[in-house]
């Protein structure tokens, strides 16, 4: 009765092994990301309801996450708008140096994160390549949120783009020419024959540099100058917290932003079903 229940719910395949490779999935998530998360949410409990909820209304740390999430979202949304141009440029035109170019977007994986931070630091601090002339100019980058976000949005961008990439060179080149001898305008062949296309693989890239842009540390300490209330991360604090020796309040900081996460991301992959099915890609 137990083998044909097992039997039922899981889809035949050429290929033997399901349950040796489904224990072996069932093992590792368990290590790598189940327990882990567990054991931060067990450590939680030892905090009392008032003690926790102190910690979650505490302006500091609401300041911390407002920005955290909020930079992260803007720099999502600049890179998946700016990534399916960067993709659109490298697959579908020709012209010298664009392995090059296609290289240069793989740098962020590359790059140290505090690397990265360092660099976009001397770029845009007050007598930096960049800073020197938009400082004068009202604009101050450096120390700042807008700091912040220009970090977050260097390190997501490869993820838009190497979404989308795939997804680009299986749009035929015939689908848009038939688009125009049917009398559709440019405009109207991008918005409505190949942008609903992307949409799915647009909203994977934006989730992918969405939680990369939540949770990085790296780039961000540099650039923001970590002025409480101000330009300070919530990562930060937790490593502030836990170099005070304050475990409960890293928990509990942890897992606030473990929960909004995964609501976000339940919402945007509920986003993302909807849009496979409206767009046909179930």
């Amino acid at each position: 009765m137990t083998a044909i229940a097992f039997g039922t719910w899981r889809k035949p395949s050429v290929i033997p092994g399901f349950g040796l490779t489904f224990g072996f999935l069932m093992v590792y998530l368990s290590l790598i990301v189940l327990i882990p998360i567990a054991l931060l949410i067990l450590r939680t409990t030892q905090l009392s309801w008032a003690e926790y909820w102190a910690i979650a209304s505490n302006e500091r740390v609401v300041a911390a996450l407002r920005l955290s999430f909020g930079a992260a979202l803007i720099a999502a949304a600049i890179n998946t708008v700016f990534g399916i141009v960067v993709a659109w440029v490298l697959v579908r035109y020709e012209f010298p140096g664009r392995r090059l170019v296609d290289a240069i977007v793989d740098l962020p994986f590359a790059l140290p994160t505090a690397v990265a931070g360092i660099a976009l630091t001397a770029i845009f601090a007050k007598n930096g390549w960049v800073g020197q002339y938009i400082e004068p100019l009202g604009i101050k980058v450096a120390y700042t949120s807008i700091g912040v976000v220009i970090a977050l949005t260097f390190i997501g961008l490869p993820f838009v783009v190497r979404t989308l990439q795939p997804v680009i060179m299986e749009i035929e080149r015939e689908t848009e020419e038939a688009a125009a001898t049917l009398g559709a305008s440019r405009r109207q062949a991008v918005f409505r024959v190949v942008l609903p296309t992307l949409v799915p693989a647009m909203l994977t890239g934006f989730v992918l540099a969405l939680a990369r842009g939540i949770g990085e540390y790296g780039s961000v300490v540099f650039i923001a100058g970590n002025l409480p209330y101000r330009t300070e991360i919530a990562p930060l604090l937790i490593v502030i917290r836990l170099t005070e020796f304050d475990y409960n309040g890293a928990t509990a900081i942890a897992t606030i932003m473990l929960a909004i996460s995964f609501v976000m991301f339940l919402a945007i992959n509920l986003i993302q079903v909807w849009a496979r099915r409206r767009f046909g890609y179930v």
